[in-house]
């Protein structure tokens, strides 16, 4: 009974240590990316959207949908605005009321891993799920490379919205006026 209780306890010390180690890696990993280029996928309860989005730290994102309507998704670090360039809809949030201020904010996000369990998931990827007021996300990360693979989040309609991303380019040259928020025409 004693060689049992021991050799389960080994066994959660173990794999408590193995995971902790990952958590350095995707840590260090992240604190190396100044930023991202990748293509997406996101599903917004049953409807899929594709596009190419940037992201650069700290707090930018710049992102094309690949739709009739020719959505853009950009962020200066303080506002994000949601255009659809075909009818000229517009609208602005300020960051910090969004949930992907906790993908874009990226020494917040580190430090929040670091407070947290990072999780096996079908022994496919790895994944963190963050809440800072009244945001929440599920980050994952590739089981192999340790590569952010997307997140889960709630929209501000509190719609699940799943983002898979592929096709990632790190600390490319961006063009810094991707950034400057559209005007409302």
């Amino acid at each position: 009974m004693i060689r049992t209780i021991l050799l389960t306890l080994l066994l959660i010390n173990f794999s408590s240590n193995s995971y902790g180690s990952v958590k350095k890696e995707i840590i260090s990993n992240f604190k190396q990316i100044e930023n991202i280029i990748f293509n997406f996928k996101q599903t917004i309860e049953e409807k899929t959207e594709e596009g190419i989005c940037i992201i650069k730290y700290p707090k930018k994102i710049y992102c094309e949908y690949d739709n009739l309507k020719k959505k853009i998704i950009v962020s200066n670090g303080k506002s994000l605005v949601i255009k659809n360039r075909s009818n000229n809809q517009y609208y602005l949030y300020p960051l910090e009321k969004t949930p992907l201020i906790l993908i874009l904010d990226k020494n917040a996000l580190i430090k929040k891993i670091s407070e947290i369990d990072v999780n096996l998931v079908n022994d496919k990827y790895f994944n963190c799920s963050i809440r800072d007021n009244d945001n929440k996300i599920n980050i994952f990360f590739d089981k192999n490379s340790l590569n952010l693979l997307g997140w889960q989040t709630e929209d501000l309609y509190q719609n699940l919205v799943i983002t898979y991303i592929y096709n990632i380019k790190k600390n490319k040259k961006i063009d810094e006026k991707l950034f400057e928020l559209p005007t409302m025409d």
